[in-house]
């Protein structure tokens, strides 16, 4: 025999459905928000974030031979002893070139294996939109069918126990009087 529900109040069956109504909508945005931001970083990295590191990059290089440029000149002047500011460039630019490449090549890195991480999650994230678009749904309209057969419940004895209490006086509680075929007679 299934376990038996203890429901002691009608109004936290309709206070649940209404918080999962809620519960629904926001789960809903949420999957939304989170498959968007799937094709935004897919996008960037494809796209925007791909070109913009190959860019620093070759800013980067020029940057770089620049400062060894500038730093050659230094070396051969008459007029500098010492081209520690000159050195100071080239590292600085040297950094800012490995920099650069390493971005570069986490972006390239990312692009290629991004599909490969970021589908399984995306399967299942379509799963959990499934569930909530066609299953919960389901739940809810099962929790207002359950509702109105309990309130059909709690109708039925109280209805019971009025047409008890009129019969024994003497009246039907629940169907007025039917009215009778013979006219009454007044002495």
């Amino acid at each position: 025999m299934p376990e038996q529900a203890k429901v002691t109040s009608l109004d936290v069956l309709e206070s649940f459905r209404a918080r999962l109504i809620v519960f629904l909508s926001k789960s809903r945005r949420g999957i939304d928000e989170v498959t968007d931001e799937i094709r935004r970083t897919r996008n960037w990295l494809e796209g925007e974030g791909r070109v913009r590191w190959e860019a620093e990059v070759k800013k980067s290089r020029k940057r770089l031979e620049q400062a060894e440029a500038e730093l050659m000149s230094a070396r051969f002047s008459e007029f500098i002893d010492t081209p520690s500011v000159q050195q100071m460039q080239v590292r600085k630019a040297r950094r800012a070139l490995e920099d650069a490449e390493r971005k570069l090549a986490a972006v390239k890195r990312w692009s290629r294996d991004f599909d490969s991480r970021a589908d399984p999650l995306a399967k299942k994230l379509e799963s959990l939109r499934h569930h909530f678009d066609h299953v919960m749904p389901q739940g809810v309209t099962w929790l207002v069918q359950a509702q109105r057969t309990l309130e059909g419940y709690t109708e039925t004895p109280w209805e019971q126990m009025t047409d008890a209490a009129a019969a024994s006086q003497g009246a039907p509680a629940s169907t007025p009087a039917a009215p009778s075929a013979e006219p009454e007679v007044k002495p």
